[in-house]
């Protein structure tokens, strides 16, 4: 057993790995969505609310890990599908270069704005804001809570909330990192071209990595698994 778990890894290593791996965090999130949600129902102290399971989604969120409640949601990003297997090897980038910026998932890479995952792939952007409304999410670990993004205040801001005293850091997915770079001058020197590639993998719960030229952002990686029964179809 042993030898073939040797050759096994072997082979994984041998045979994309790096999208197999990608591709994890989709696949251990769809098991919980189908295995651990249970009822459509949630209970909250002020009543109950009824959510739709969806195909896993992913929100690029900033806050305090800590935190159980804050502002600013108005910056943070939705992912309807998992971008890491959609994403682009940092190796594969001149390519992407000459097709004029289109990934083969037919999204655009933007010098000006690009992002990074845990394993060094190129990312498509999020889609901004992350629409309000209720959300069940979780970190794929010990909590699966609401979450509500407010609809923007008279200055824009979006408030949001998670249930149950759960904090930010506990509806993290620890391994999924990202990071969102923008150039420090406008001399086109943010490149991925400069990312060192011996920083990858990011251990979870990790900083990504720091790019010459470039101002890092890093984000929280959430889970939704539902969305609110009064917000599907948003």
């Amino acid at each position: 057993m042993r030898t073939s778990l040797q050759q096994g890894t072997a082979l994984l290593a041998t045979r994309g790995t790096l999208f197999l791996i990608c591709c994890a965090c989709l696949a251990t999130a769809l098991l919980l969505m189908m295995a651990a949600l249970g009822p459509s129902v949630y209970a909250t102290d002020g009543g109950q609310t009824k959510f739709q399971r969806v195909s896993t989604q992913y929100i690029a969120a900033l806050g305090s890990p800590g935190a159980t409640s804050g502002n600013g949601a108005q910056l943070w990003g939705l992912w309807p599908l998992d971008p890491g297997p959609r994403g682009v090897r940092l190796n594969n980038f001149e390519q992407l270069e000459k097709a004029g910026g289109v990934a083969p998932a037919r999204w655009t890479f933007d010098h000006t704005n690009w992002w990074l995952e845990e394993h060094g792939l190129i990312m498509e952007q999020p889609s901004f804001p992350t629409p309000p409304g209720k959300y069940l999410v979780t970190g794929d670990r010990e909590v699966t809570t609401m979450l509500t993004i407010h609809p923007a205040d008279k200055d824009g801001n979006r408030r949001w909330e998670l249930d149950d005293h759960a904090t930010l850091y506990d509806v993290t997915h620890l391994a999924c990192r990202s990071a969102r770079y923008t150039p420090t001058t406008g001399d086109g020197s943010c490149s991925p071209t400069n990312v060192q590639k011996i920083a990858f993998p990011v251990a979870p719960g990790g900083a990504m990595p720091e790019v010459e030229g470039c101002k890092k952002q890093d984000y929280a990686v959430l889970f939704v698994v539902g969305v609110a029964e009064e917000d599907e179809g948003r």
